[in-house]
């Protein structure tokens, strides 16, 4: 009896840990084929999602290089939202012509404008690599001979793949931490340009104070266009190249959701961290909390900075609102773990996995200490980080001066062009030169050198506060001086003397021997290689560190696959996933229901009358006459705005097109719940909730607002 009643124990402690463990939706396209969405309420073959051909559904959905887009024409329409073409809108932008306030429409296609520094990398394929990338780690071998070991694998990997094609670009994505390795394929194309976007009223309706909650009203939508040559080659702007034509488009359908329906979305998530141990979770919401009084400190900064200088403010917008929404996903995680008490069902999580180990003497031999190493190993990790990373801020491009990280930028360009290209980090090699240069000449329509000037000294002073030894060293005869008028002083010069705020000249530079660019005697770029001498021996250590975190997570990974029998999808880190749920509402407190569709009629309701709840007259007026044309939902007898379904995204999924059970898009992904970012880190199945704008709200504005009755036209909707 104590046997049967053990071996029942172990079997009900097996399934717990399974539910632990459970679907986080974000499948790899090769693991579709187990999910049986047939039977959960796909109407088309499953088959046709993905194809290696480039002809599956899958193919149509494009990265844009931290956002989603997908084909919807056949001469290359690409549907994303606002707020991940918002990017392209502000570099176009300047306060005679502010595409952010106003809004964008190309009446037709000589008058797009170029998306700057915008690309469209679309899925040709993916292989597995493991076999590859680990037969070069032999036994033996030093953490950081392992890495430059493996580093040059992937690249020589890349090299050999991107033969077959002037425009494509491979990537090596790590899945379970090392337990398997693809080698992505994509189509890249360089040249894309702003056909429509809605004005900042509506595009960014409810701004920050909506951001991350329900219910919604953001039509948060605009449509780009890919261009290639005319031999379908993937290159940068030309007047003479042509739109491209996708093997593969979708379909956009006027048939709406309701309660209950099943869709799925196919996008580029950028990271989860939901196979987190307990010693990493900590670590994180200790990061979490420093992150919040830092991006509060910079916005104040910049939002002081541009509200009697509209240059400035335009300048700037990119960041301001990136920050915020950075901080506002920080809050609510911190919050949410709270309220859910995350870090004890962590630890419950862990309990069940050492149990699970310990039923088992192979596996107790092979697992039982991984997660006391694992909580080891970041314990010397912080210690190690901590005192650096007033370093990596200094020189970051968007927590430190522009002027700096440029200076920096141009410093390591040079000291990596003296090596053999295999060699060089990959950020610095000969297939990212062109992407480099252009990173260059974009960084003026960010920055502003006064702004910049006051931000670097902001920066200074508060660097100062800490113990010399957290203090690079280029900067201890400063923090010995210790005023607020040596730091004014010191900046003051370098800004006054430096020649690196001229990008022609920063692009002159890249292109100099190390000792030519040493001789031109300019302080910002001297002050970038004192930070550079200690940056490279923080990158070496940085290496070991990463690899040694790879294998201890490698050997956890594994054991968490074999305790769910491979069937665990892993964490996002920007490759394409597929992910379903149903239209769902949810309570997010007592005696709370949120319902899953919202309507114009909310709109009206939030109206102040100054931004961010300001209504464009004209969407009153079609409102107040009832003009919904073909966009009326019956069951709201009005437009539907904005709804919820239980999918699982996350950062980098913005702009992913939500699909009915046909396959057929029927919103546009742009946020999730306050209540479900946790879902980073702990997916809570009553609580996770996607939130996308309905496509026929996007439509009614296309049309009725705007009367871009063309882009309509080309998609295949009928007007009236």
């Amino acid at each position: 009896m104590k046997v049967i009643f053990k071996t029942l124990l172990i079997l009900v402690t097996v399934f717990a840990i399974q539910l632990s463990f459970a679907d986080d939706g974000m499948w790899m396209p090769h693991q579709m084929k187990d999910l049986n969405l047939q039977a959960l309420g796909l109407q088309m073959n499953p088959d046709d999602l993905y194809k290696k051909d480039g002809t599956g559904l899958m193919s149509a959905v494009v990265s844009l290089g931290g956002g989603t887009g997908e084909f919807v024409s056949s001469d290359g329409l690409i549907l994303t939202n606002h707020h991940v073409a918002f990017g392209a809108l502000q570099r176009a932008s300047d306060p005679e012509n502010d595409y952010m306030e106003n809004g964008f429409i190309a009446w037709n296609r000589d008058e797009e404008i170029p998306a700057q520094g915008y690309i469209a990398d679309v899925l040709l394929g993916y292989d597995d690599v493991t076999a590859a990338i680990q037969s070069v780690m032999k036994p033996g071998m030093s953490h950081l001979e392992k890495y430059e070991a493996r580093d040059k694998k992937e690249k020589e990997l890349i090299a050999e793949a991107e033969k077959a094609a002037k425009d494509l670009r491979c990537r090596v994505a790590s899945m379970y931490s090392g337990n398997t390795y693809y080698l992505f394929r994509f189509k890249r194309i360089q040249d894309i340009r702003i056909a429509y976007a809605p004005p900042r009223d509506l595009g960014n309706f409810g701004g920050d104070i909506d951001n991350w909650m329900w219910p919604r009203h953001t039509c948060d939508f605009a449509f780009l266009r890919a261009y290639v040559s005319t031999e379908n080659i993937g290159v940068e702007y030309s007047k003479d190249n042509v739109p491209y034509q996708p093997k593969s488009i979708i379909k956009i359908s006027l048939d709406g959701v309701k309660d209950g329906d099943f869709t799925f979305v196919m996008g580029y998530p950028g990271r989860t961290y939901r196979n987190f141990t307990v010693s990493e979770l900590k670590r994180d919401m200790d990061r979490l909390k420093t992150g919040i009084d830092s991006r509060q400190e910079i916005i104040a900064f910049f939002e002081e900075a541009g509200k009697n200088n509209k240059a400035v403010e335009i300048k700037y917008a990119g960041k301001v609102r990136g920050l915020y929404n950075g901080l506002k996903n920080f809050q609510g995680k911190l919050e949410g773990f709270e309220k859910v008490s995350l870090l004890q069902r962590k630890q419950d999580q862990e309990n069940s996995f050492s149990q699970w180990v310990n039923a088992d003497k192979k596996r107790a031999k092979k697992y039982g200490a991984v997660l006391d190493h694992i909580e080891a190993f970041f314990t010397r990790y912080d210690e190690f980080s901590q005192k650096n990373e007033l370093l990596g801020q200094l020189t970051s491009s968007y927590y430190g001066s522009t002027v700096l990280s440029q200076a920096h930028l141009v410093y390591r360009t040079v000291q990596e062009r003296q090596k053999p290209d295999m060699e060089r980090e990959s950020a610095f090699q000969d297939r990212n030169f062109d992407r480099l240069k252009q990173g260059i000449r974009l960084a003026e329509r960010g920055y502003d050198l006064a702004t910049d000037k006051a931000f670097f000294k902001l920066q200074l002073r508060n660097m100062l506060q800490h113990p010399l030894e957290r203090i690079p060293a280029a900067l201890h005869e400063l923090k010995q001086q210790n005023s607020d008028q040596h730091v004014e002083d010191f900046v003051e010069e370098l800004f006054a003397t430096t020649t690196i705020a001229d990008p022609e000249k920063r692009l002159q530079y890249i292109e100099l021997t190390p000792d030519a660019l040493n001789d031109l005697y300019d302080p910002m770029i001297n002050l970038a290689a004192q930070l550079e001498n200690e940056l490279e021996i923080l990158r070496s250590k940085s290496k070991e560190f990463s690899q040694e975190s790879l294998e201890l997570k490698q050997v956890y990974m594994e054991a968490v696959l074999e305790m769910n029998q491979g069937k665990l999808a892993p964490d996002a880190n920007s490759t394409i996933r597929f992910t379903y749920g149903t239209v769902e509402g949810y309570r997010p407190k007592d005696a709370i229901y949120y319902r899953p569709v919202t309507s114009l009629k909310g709109i009206i309701e939030k109206e102040t009358g100054e931004y961010p709840f300001r209504v464009p007259e004209k969407l009153k007026t079609l409102y107040e006459e009832k003009d919904y044309g073909n966009y009326l939902d019956k069951n709201l007898n009005d437009v539907p705005a904005c709804f919820l379904n239980t999918t699982n995204v996350t950062g980098g999924s913005s702009g992913s097109p939500t699909l009915n059970a046909k396959g057929e898009q029927v919103g546009i992904i742009f946020d999730m719940t306050y209540e479900s970012v946790i879902g980073d880190y702990y997916v809570i199945p009553e609580l996770q909730r996607t939130i996308s704008v309905d496509i026929r709200y996007v439509l009614f504005v296309t049309d009725k607002f705007s009367g871009a009755k063309h882009i309509l036209k080309e998609i295949g909707i009928t007007t009236d």
